[in-house]
């Protein structure tokens, strides 16, 4: 599927834009040859997922900020599939982190070391690491400073820095209460999710009131505020205490899930048959930890507090703050408030500097942040670098792609997968995917994994 996509407008005040111009020229005139050969006689279209025949030479330098799974799946594609690129990866985080699993932890069905690995089993052995954080972006002049003080400069920058958790937005909150006085946040690391099941575990022996948030704006997978919701009312029965106990969830809208015939099944499933009390237009304001009280602001009721024995509390999230405070941010539109990186959505190329692009939740796209999206746009980002470098316009098009295994209860999920169109696009046969199923939960707790380490050495598209 083809889109008209609009050009870039020139930019004022890059004193180098002669230098720049020059040597990116210089970068597509020494990558057209055979490959762009094989590109017209092949469509475009089929190299995304496609092996290809040969590596693309050029002495382009590339920069990727985040080793997290888009940054390391895009370093490894990278690796193969240029000759001669001066490829770096900067981040100083060496744990990672298999974050699709922390549900699992935050519920007692994993230990938390199975989510712990480290970034150095997958960088690729050709990519210069550097072991600093961003903390100044300069596209105008194609280049970034680290929190060390170094300046690196890029021909290409991907940036793939995922997102950041604002704490700081609910008063009274910070990633330190987590575990204590019945508060949880699944989000982040294992850590987190440890601290919450700490904190879960024992009030499903005993029982109580039991609230649940879905913060504002985007955030890193959606669907799991309601799986540790469901999780939770299973977990209230299997211990025999769901009979005492009372759970709410509070939404800061008026719909459940974006993808529309899972609002309606969760709209009916939830109240009526988890017997679960769902509060629409709430948004968290203030927590007082040490009296187990929230601060609520609703649409009907104004401002007003609730009790809770326990609650699960995630934030509202944002880019990075160098990325919302950079020119790379969205100024004005839906991503502007959470300062997410502004790509055009098909082509994950930055809006107005045309050799930046963005993988993973940081980008400002309209479907959810889960590691699953950040696979599907890896291939096209790095196919639509490559097309520039050989002097082509874009090719790949990301159309959206998303999955969200909704796990309802132990031994249960629904295998959600989605794109743009919020059209239902199952890859997996002979399984409702608009229904709880066990195939859906086996493919959670035992098939995913495997298949996320082999996105982070860029194998899988």
């Amino acid at each position: 599927m083809s889109r008209d996509h609009p050009s870039q407008p020139p930019r004022e005040g890059q004193s180098n834009l002669i230098e720049v111009a020059s040597r990116r020229d210089f970068l597509k005139l020494s990558g057209v040859g055979g490959g762009a050969l094989a590109a017209g006689a092949m469509g475009a279209p089929g190299l995304l997922y496609s092996a290809p025949s040969r590596a693309v030479s050029t002495n382009a330098r590339i920069v990727i900020v985040g080793a997290g799974a888009a940054g390391l799946a895009a370093a490894n594609r990278f690796s193969r599939r240029l000759d001669g690129a001066e490829i770096t990866v900067i981040d100083r985080r060496e744990p990672h982190y298999y974050q699709p699993g922390l549900t699992l932890v935050a519920t007692g069905i994993w230990e938390k070391g199975k989510t712990e690995d480290s970034n150095d089993r997958y960088m690729p052995n050709d990519v210069r690491w550097v072991k600093a954080m961003v903390e100044e972006y300069d596209p105008e002049n194609n280049r970034l400073v680290t929190d060390e003080g170094d300046t690196i400069e890029y021909d290409y920058l991907v940036v793939a820095t995922g997102l950041e958790l604002r704490f700081d937005r609910i008063e009274g909150m910070s990633a330190d209460l987590i575990g204590t006085n019945g508060i949880g946040c699944v989000y982040d690391t294992p850590d987190n999710a440890q601290r919450t099941w700490d904190a879960l575990e024992p009030f499903t022996r005993e029982g109580g009131k039991a609230l649940f948030v879905r913060p504002p704006g985007g955030i890193k997978c959606a669907g799991a505020p309601l799986k540790m919701m469901m999780i939770t009312e299973h977990r209230l029965r299997q211990q025999q205490t769901r009979e005492n106990s009372d759970i709410k969830y509070f939404v800061p809208g008026d719909g459940l899930f974006s993808q529309p015939d899972i609002e309606d099944y969760l709209r009916d499933h939830l109240p009526n048959e988890r017997g679960i009390d769902i509060n629409w237009h709430h948004q968290v304001k203030a927590i007082d930890p040490e009296n187990r009280r929230i601060t609520f602001d609703s649409d009907e009721e104004g401002e007003y507090t609730e009790d809770y024995d326990f609650i699960h509390l995630p934030p509202p999230m944002s880019a990075p703050k160098p990325i919302r405070e950079s020119d790379l941010a969205a100024k004005e539109g839906p991503y502007a408030d959470g300062g997410w990186l502004e790509v055009d959505k098909y082509t994950l190329r930055h809006k107005r500097y045309s050799n930046v692009f963005g993988a993973g939740d940081v980008c400002g796209v309209p479907i959810s942040k889960t590691s699953a999206s950040a696979k599907n746009m890896n291939p096209v980002v790095v196919q639509n670098i490559i097309d520039d470098i050989e002097g082509r316009e874009c090719s790949a098009e990301y159309d959206g792609y998303t999955s969200c295994p909704l796990i309802t209860e132990i031994g249960r999920a629904i295998l959600l997968e989605f794109n743009y169109d919020l059209d239902m696009v199952p890859t997996v046969p002979l399984i409702n995917p608009y229904r709880p199923h066990w195939v859906g939960w086996v493919m959670k707790v035992e098939f995913l994994q495997p298949m996320y380490n082999a996105v982070l050495r860029g194998r899988f598209a």
